[in-house]
């Protein structure tokens, strides 16, 4: 089993049997620049709380997969230069190698099951992109929606990608998609 780090509060909640809200990271170290990326996390962070659950950021840091950031990890994850963007592919290797990484909707998925976190919230999954009938191009988190026990609750794939062919494969996997 792979050993996570819990943040206190994260920790808190898993005693209390309270509910918890696994997040990504990726967004945090590859989707916007500082500050606004750790301040956009923060504020996601604080709408998880005001509606009744426990935020759970993800992310692996120097080897140790941690379940929630504390403000000084969000803080130095935020400015951070060279994180791995992770997925399944990649995530064991990051563990193992002692390296740095920020969680994409697989890699989440992946950490909030072993963790025991049933729910997580994204802005958008990953899915088939645009010509994919000659690139293949199709994001790992379709395979994992479709395997890992975790309910994600999503503004759907994002809008660069082929939508239609991905709602194809998540209905061909027998992914539910309810909207």
């Amino acid at each position: 089993m792979i050993p996570i780090t819990y943040s206190p509060e994260v920790a808190a909640a898993k005693e209390a049997g309270t509910p918890l809200v696994a997040l990504e990271s990726t967004i945090i170290t590859h989707g916007m620049p500082w500050p606004q990326n750790v301040e956009t996390a923060r504020a996601v962070e604080a709408t998880v709380r005001a509606h009744g659950a426990t935020p759970a950021t993800i992310a692996v840091i120097e080897g140790q997969l941690h379940v929630g950031l504390t403000d000084p990890e969000l803080d130095s994850l935020g400015q951070a230069q060279g994180v791995a963007k992770l997925s399944r592919a990649d995530f064991a290797a990051c563990l193992a190698t002692g390296g740095t990484g920020a969680t994409t909707v697989a890699a989440t998925m992946i950490a909030a099951h072993l963790a025991g976190i049933e729910t997580f919230a994204t802005g958008g999954i990953g899915g088939v992109h645009r010509g994919a009938e000659t690139s293949f191009d199709i994001a790992a988190d379709l395979a994992e929606l479709a395997q890992t026990p975790v309910t994600v609750v999503a503004a759907g794939a994002k809008a660069i990608l082929d939508i239609p062919k991905t709602l194809e494969v998540l209905e061909t996997s027998g992914v539910p998609v309810i909207a």
